[in-house]
């Protein structure tokens, strides 16, 4: 079974035994998820939803991705660098089981 969920405002194509990367979830380590934005399963399209349908996960691990440099400069003005590092935070889920 495939279907699409939506979380952290991004849309996931996921199928059972998937391992995703969503953005940080309020979820301890080994516990369960459970994904209600379903927006298709194997065709069946629902507006914008379907409705009784659900994606359940199990969480693998929380962490954060690689660090990234941001630069910020103006061109001819004296003291106009900035460097700043992002780390962005995940949830590693693994997808367990998907119902209509």
């Amino acid at each position: 079974m495939k279907a699409i969920i939506e979380t952290g405002g991004k849309q996931y194509y996921v199928s059972e035994k998937d391992v995703i990367y969503v953005e940080k979830l309020d979820a301890e380590v080994d516990s369960e998820v459970v994904f209600d934005k379903v927006l298709m399963i194997d065709g069946e399209v629902g507006n914008p939803t379907l409705s009784n349908a659900k994606v359940v996960g199990k969480v693998l691990k929380q962490g954060k991705n690689k660090k990234i440099r941001i630069f910020k400069y103006v061109c001819k003005q004296k003291s106009s660098r900035k460097r700043q590092g992002h780390r962005q935070p995940y949830t590693k889920v693994e997808i367990t089981k998907i119902t209509r």
